[in-house]
């Protein structure tokens, strides 16, 4: 008979479950076109369209017809049915929202900060070219050298011989 290995290393074999197997990002994509839809002009007027249908049928009809008598419990059933599904799906939908919000405000920080660090090493090769170039010599500097030394050269030559010996 072969020991069962319980290793981390092995997967552990798969069992039947009596739980629904749901996929957390599909149910939480669904969720969002539901906010989306519900915080929208066509939803308010679907339903207002809905309740006032609602309200006139069992109003005026003639009372055989009638499915729902003032005070109209049943219409105040199915919209807190609605409400009640529909408030954890928005929560679900914002939560969903403020978990990317914070990804990509962590990733804004980020890239603020790789562009922080370029800026400070740009900054700084440019203050050490400013310094370098500072000891170099430049054209209008070797020009007013050169001129000088051309008139040093020619007074000497112009001096007498006399006054060189």
């Amino acid at each position: 008979m072969m020991a069962r290995n319980n290793g981390l290393d092995t997967p552990r074999e798969t069992r039947r479950s009596l739980r629904a197997n749901y996929d957390p990002e599909a149910f939480g994509r669904l969720s969002e076109k539901f906010a989306r839809f519900l915080g929208t002009a066509r939803f308010l007027v679907y339903m207002t369209v809905f309740v006032l249908s609602w309200v006139i049928w069992n109003a005026l009809a003639p009372r055989d017809l009638r499915f729902d008598d003032y005070p109209f419990i049943f219409l105040t059933l199915i919209l807190s049915l609605q409400a009640s599904y529909a408030a954890p799906l928005i929560l679900l939908a914002q939560n969903r929202q403020a978990d990317r919000d914070r990804i990509s405000l962590n990733e804004d920080r980020a890239q603020n900060a790789r562009s922080i660090a370029d800026t400070e090493y740009l900054t700084r090769e440019l203050a050490s070219l400013r310094i370098a170039l500072g000891d170099v010599a430049t054209r209008d500097y070797l020009r007013n050298e050169l001129g000088d030394l051309a008139k040093e050269i020619v007074e000497e030559l112009r001096k007498p011989e006399s006054d060189t010996k």
